[in-house]
């Protein structure tokens, strides 16, 4: 199974994903890189005479929910240590053109969306593909094959990993049984999960925020307190990020790394990080309240923005900083890596406290996964089999097996889950190019009745007037 993740998430996926981005990109006039300032805006606007079952700004935060995770902790010290510190320009670069996947994969989450039995909004790349393909019999096959590929990524790297990081977290810091945290785990996600998005949406609304705002300050503390060190630390990333022959860094210890290892390691992790491209984020796109598609194209696109160029850039500049990066673990002779690289460039400045810290953050990151993902793979789900009963005994199997997630050792579901995750991203990315035209056409549509009007001080609404909904 490991050799089959590596193959999936090899060479040819990150050029096809990244390729993907700057296609669309340069295809959409570099709009949403202009219009990033107003997407941000749009996060906290109102439609609720729109349709759709959760307001823009919910929907945004089940996707970050989903997305903001053990990647922002784990996976940038990851990146840093095996691509080398210059990983983290990747991850940006990686970023900046995700902005128009992500974008235009929630344009056609929203534009193809359907009415499910008990009026939820039911939409995704599933959706895109099966009524937006010209044919049909390609359209449904690809649908199907991404929808069984996020179920069965839903329990795994969406539920059971993270559960398992958050009982490991938990039992690093405080000493509880990870037999308590998984009954605990269970209630939690019984309480949330069975009331459905409008629930998933409120709880996540508070919870991505705060836990956000959490890491935000305890990040930003480190990074101000290690000021003086934050220069060399910041020019030895872009050093390292270029470099065409592998070098070693003052800022990255023994960490040696050449340009071309720096990128593999970067886009990889950002794009595990972000998810643009995977097409998991539209589904909860298509959920919003909202008069336009690509008006929730761009609140969704802001994802990208937040998870990787502000949480794992402030986890980057952490350690970098810190002086923690290549640290050899002397139990093992190797650099010290993952949550307790973390965990070791906080303590520079929190001592003892760096634990709790990054247990804390690890925590509500990883729940709030679990949250975004039971959605993600609810509806998934829900394109195979439309009956009721087997949606709600989804929400209870969800929730029990974050039970298994925590008591038990979890390396095979690790590469299995990581492999249907990223096999997801093949039917989508083909999607976003069989449908660039649609995209393309939303998108210079509402430039030119909404964007310019609103960016001049008038509030438009499309309510019952666009075709594109």
């Amino acid at each position: 199974m490991a050799d089959i993740n590596d193959f999936v998430w090899g060479p040819v996926m990150l050029a096809f994903l990244v390729g993907t981005g700057i296609f669309l990109t340069i295809r959409l006039k570099f709009l949403p890189w202009r219009n990033l300032p107003y997407a941000i805006k749009m996060i906290v606007s109102k439609r609720d005479n729109s349709a759709g079952d959760i307001s823009p700004f919910q929907s945004l935060m089940t996707a970050l929910s989903a997305t903001v995770g053990t990647g922002n902790i784990v996976g940038v010290s990851t990146a840093m240590v095996l691509g080398g510190p210059g990983a983290l320009v990747w991850m940006w670069i990686s970023a900046a053109f995700g902005l128009s996947t992500k974008y235009g994969e929630s344009v056609l989450a929203v534009k193809y969306r359907k009415t499910n039995s008990v009026g939820e909004m039911a939409g995704g790349p599933m959706y895109a593909m099966k009524y937006g393909f010209g044919n049909k019999a390609i359209g449904s096959a690809l649908a199907g094959l991404f929808a069984l590929f996020a179920v069965c990524a839903s329990f795994g790297i969406g539920n059971m990993t993270q559960a398992n990081s958050i009982s490991s977290a938990f039992e690093a810091s405080l000493g509880l049984s990870p037999v308590v945290v998984g009954v605990i785990l269970v209630a939690c996600c019984l309480a949330v999960l069975l009331r459905g998005i409008r629930s998933i949406g409120a709880v996540s609304s508070v919870i991505v925020p705060a836990m956000a705002a959490f890491y935000f300050v305890a990040a930003m503390i480190v990074i101000v307190v290690n000021a003086s060190a934050l220069p060399a630390g910041i020019a030895e990333i872009f050093r390292m990020a270029f470099a065409p022959d592998a070098v070693a860094g003052g800022v990255g210890g023994s960490i040696v790394a050449s340009m071309l290892t720096s990128m593999r390691w970067g886009i990889a992790r950002g794009v595990f990080s972000n998810e643009a491209g995977l097409g998991s984020a539209p589904i909860a796109a298509a959920a919003a309240k909202t008069d336009h598609a690509s008006r929730q194209g761009y609140v969704n696109m802001t994802g990208t923005f937040f998870d990787t160029m502000i949480i794992c850039a402030l986890t980057g500049l952490v350690i970098a900083s810190s002086g923690m990066l290549g640290t050899i673990d002397p139990a093992t002779g190797k650099a010290v890596s993952g949550a307790n690289l973390t965990i070791l460039a906080f303590s520079s400045v929190f001592g003892e406290a760096a634990k709790y810290i990054v247990s804390i953050a690890l925590a509500l990151f990883a729940f709030s996964t679990i949250l975004g993902w039971e959605y993600y793979g609810e509806k998934s789900l829900e394109y195979l089999v439309s009956n009721r009963a087997v949606i709600m005994g989804y929400r209870v199997l969800f929730s029990l097996v974050a039970f298994v997630g925590a008591t038990q050792t979890l390396e095979f579901v690790w590469n299995f889950s990581d492999t249907m995750n990223g096999l997801m991203a093949i039917p989508n990315l083909i999607c976003l190019l069989w449908l660039n035209k649609d995209i393309a056409h939303e998108c210079f549509e509402y430039q030119e009745l909404v964007v310019e009007k609103e960016k001049d001080g008038e509030d438009i609404d499309l309510t019952g007037l666009t075709p594109s909904m």
